[in-house]
């Protein structure tokens, strides 16, 4: 049973039907999901929460879906007590919600299951996306899960890891010579042609909510609680947006007690426009033409950044932006520190959540959450020339020993001596 009840405007508070829309007629505001919260607290309890799939599916009440969920068990992701990492930040009850074990690597797994749901309710054949790479993976399974066609556009210079992940599911793969932005442009255009559901254009309201799932699956595996604190990386912003809000709609329906999480955000310095209007104080975010090796950030013209602005605010929140050496670096202390591998965005969030430690603006005590989006393997590239090369050896005890010797900088008999 769906509880949603009309669309809304998020500038004048417009409402519309559920349609496959996104924009408001009147002032041009982006719409979102409205939802009947009275009936939808007499239905649920944690209760009924827990007796549900271990995937996004087990919050379907508070889903806009009233189809067959297109499924391909998104979500219920591990939240992992970070000890080792912690330790060395000065961070006693930190927490990795690792979304790289989602089934296509990354966290849009769960916006896409709910939008492609939506997509085949209103009977669309083909499903379409404007994408960095992880959205193109997740819409290009989906749609084969679903029996629909897909449609992805990606820029030209993607990593390959994540054209391969996209091409292997057998969609019309489309790269584009251009920005994120300008693909994304070219699809608002194509939405307006042809009668495809774009997930993130015209099945935006719907797709967006997914994002919400975070929210209520750290909540609930803390305890049915909030976090203290959150950090998050951001492109467009909307998943940042959307884990508060899944927080404050778990209090609202009484399955939490009330949220003072501070929601913290982070970026990639080559393409910061969010973290730098609030560095400047300003809720207008001035575009920016993206320079990063953090691709799946690389949004210059972010279309939540003003509200990932007022959510930083009304939280108490701060942002974060670290440089492309940053980001390797975070990559590399979270694999080395908890055994995770992340993408380019996961060390954008451990690089930034070290500057937030090292500023004081983290309490040791504080519970922390750090959003963990995406796997490493989708960007090789960006961690290739920092790793050690491995030891090239011939089969024989004297040349291993030889080798490892002349790695650690010891003589070999040394190397034997440690050895017998």
């Amino acid at each position: 049973m769906s509880f949603t009840s009309a669309l809304r405007c998020r500038e004048c508070k417009r409402e519309y039907p559920l349609d496959p829309i996104y924009v408001c007629d009147f002032c041009f505001g982006p719409l979102e999901v409205v939802y009947d919260y009275e009936a939808m607290r007499q239905a649920l309890s944690r209760e009924k929460i827990e007796r549900g799939p271990l995937s996004v599916w087990r919050y379907a009440d508070l889903l806009p879906c009233e189809g067959e969920p297109v499924d391909i068990c998104a979500g219920f992701t591990p939240l992992l007590k970070a000890g080792r990492l912690g330790e060395e930040l000065g961070l006693r009850h930190l927490y990795l919600k690792n979304d790289c074990a989602n089934p296509t690597w990354s966290f849009k797994d769960r916006v896409v299951t709910v939008a492609a749901t939506k997509a085949r309710e209103f009977g669309f054949g083909t499903l379409a996306c404007a994408s960095t790479g992880n959205l193109a993976n997740s819409v290009a399974a989906h749609a084969a899960r679903a029996g629909l066609e897909a449609i992805v556009f990606i820029p030209s210079d993607l990593e390959r890891g994540k054209i391969v992940g996209s091409a292997i599911y057998g969609p019309t793969l489309v790269a584009v010579d251009g920005s994120y932005d300008e693909v994304n442009r070219l699809c608002s255009e194509l939405a307006g042609k042809y009668p495809w559901a774009f997930v993130n254009v015209n099945m935006r309201p719907y797709y967006a909510e997914g994002s919400k799932t975070l929210g209520y699956e750290v909540a609930e595996q803390l305890g049915w609680r909030a976090p203290d604190h959150c950090i998050v990386p951001m492109a467009s912003g909307s998943l940042y947006v959307k884990i508060w809000k899944g927080l404050q709609e778990l209090a609202k329906l009484r399955l939490i007690d009330s949220v003072h999480t501070k929601m913290s955000g982070a970026q990639a310095a080559g393409c910061s426009p969010i973290v730098s209007a609030w560095e400047a104080g300003t809720p207008n975010i001035r575009p920016v033409r993206p320079h990063t090796i953090a691709k799946s950030l690389a949004i210059g013209n972010p279309a939540d950044g003003y509200y990932a602005l007022q959510v930083m605010a009304e939280s108490g929140g701060f942002g974060v932006a670290v440089s492309d050496e940053e980001v390797v670096e975070g990559i590399q202390l979270l694999a080395r520190a908890e055994g995770i591998f992340a993408e380019t965005a996961g060390g954008v969030v451990i690089s930034g959540l070290k500057r937030l430690v090292e500023a004081g603006r983290l309490g040791r005590d504080e519970v922390v959450v750090a959003f963990i989006t995406g796997a490493g393997l989708k960007t090789q590239e960006a961690v290739t020339e920092a790793l050690s090369p491995p030891l090239h050896v011939q089969p024989t005890i004297a040349s291993f020993e030889q080798a490892l010797g002349e790695r650690s900088g010891v003589g070999t008999q040394r190397t034997a001596d440690r050895a017998s």
